[in-house]
C-alpha cells in the first residue's frame, strides 16, 4: 500500500510539473515579440513569362496590336501580411516614406525588382495585400508627411507636380499593327483631392493567396516571388487598343481606369522562398 501511495503521489506531482511546463512555454510562445525581415520580388513578364527587356520585348494583344515598353513603372504601397488565423500586419500603413516603394524595370536585376521589409513579426503568414498607387489618405497627409518618399518619386519621374499628386503606373513604349512603331504614353494617377474635385481614384488594392506559408523567424527571411502579367494592359479583362485618341494620356480619363481595372488582375504569387 505504501508503494501504491508513493507512486501516486509521483504521478500527481509529474502531472501538475508537466502541465505547468506546457502552459509556461505556452505563455513564452505567444509573447514572442521578435521580428525579422521579409522580401518580395516583382518579375514584370508577358502572360506570365518574366523578364521584359525594356526596348525589346514585343508583345501582340488580344486585338492583334503589337506593343512594347520603353518604361515600366508603378508604385506599391500599404503592404499587409495576414496569418493563418486571419490577423493582419500593416507595413507603414498610408506612410510613404517608410511603407511605398517604386518598381522600375530599369532597376531589375536578372528581370526582378527586389522590395526588403524589416522589422516584420514572427509568425506564419498566408496572404499578402498590397496597394497600387498611393491612397488618398496618405496623399491628403501633405507634402511635409512624405517628404523622402515624394522626392523619391520626383527623381523616378512618377509624380506630376505636389498639388496634383503622383503617378501611380507609367507605361511608355511603341505600338503598331504589324511592326511597334508609333509612340505611346499611358501615365495613370490620382490628381489631387479625387472626392474634392470629383474625379475617380485610381488607387487600388490587390490581395494574394501565398502557395507556401511565409514563415518569419528572426533566423528565416522569406521571399515572396510575384509575377507581373503586363499581357493584362490591352488584353485584360476589358480588352482595350491603342489609338491616336488615347495614346499620350495621363491622369485619370476613362481609359486609364480601364488600363488601372486591367493591371490590377495582373499579379500573381509564383513561389515563396523560406530562407
Amino acid at each position: 500500500m505504501k508503494i501504491y501511495k508513493f507512486l501516486s503521489l509521483f504521478f500527481i506531482v509529474f502531472n501538475v510539473l508537466t502541465l505547468s511546463s506546457c502552459r509556461n512555454s505556452d505563455d513564452t510562445d505567444s509573447q514572442d515579440t521578435s521580428t525579422g525581415n521579409l522580401q518580395i520580388k516583382f518579375e514584370n513578364g508577358f502572360n506570365n513569362l518574366g523578364n521584359i527587356v525594356l526596348n525589346q520585348t514585343v508583345q501582340t494583344s488580344a486585338s492583334g496590336q503589337k506593343h512594347n515598353f520603353s518604361a515600366l513603372k508603378y508604385v506599391i504601397s500599404n503592404i499587409t501580411l495576414i496569418d493563418e488565423s486571419g490577423n493582419e500586419f500593416k507595413y507603414n500603413e498610408n506612410n510613404p516614406d517608410k511603407g511605398a516603394f517604386i518598381v522600375d524595370q530599369a532597376d531589375a536585376v536578372a528581370g526582378v525588382v527586389y522590395l526588403d521589409l524589416n522589422g516584420i513579426p514572427k509568425n506564419n503568414y498566408k496572404k499578402v495585400r498590397f496597394g497600387l498607387g498611393i491612397s488618398q489618405k496618405a496623399y491628403l497627409l501633405g507634402q511635409n508627411g512624405q517628404a523622402e518618399f515624394w522626392t523619391k518619386a520626383k527623381q523616378k519621374g512618377m509624380s506630376w507636380s505636389w498639388a496634383a499628386g503622383y503617378v501611380f503606373i507609367k507605361l511608355e513604349g511603341k505600338y503598331g499593327a504589324s511592326t511597334a512603331d508609333t509612340e505611346f504614353m499611358n501615365h495613370t494617377g490620382n490628381m489631387g483631392n479625387v472626392t474634392a474635385n470629383n474625379t475617380p481614384d485610381l488607387y487600388r488594392e490587390i490581395t494574394l493567396n501565398l502557395p507556401t506559408t511565409a514563415r518569419v523567424t528572426a533566423q528565416i527571411r522569406p521571399s515572396i516571388h510575384i509575377l507581373a502579367d503586363l499581357n493584362q494592359f490591352l488584353s485584360g479583362s476589358k480588352m482595350l487598343s491603342l489609338t491616336t485618341e488615347n495614346n499620350m494620356m495621363m491622369g485619370s480619363s476613362q481609359h486609364l481606369v480601364d488600363v488601372t481595372d486591367n493591371l490590377t488582375a495582373m499579379f500573381k504569387v509564383d513561389h515563396v522562398h523560406n530562407d
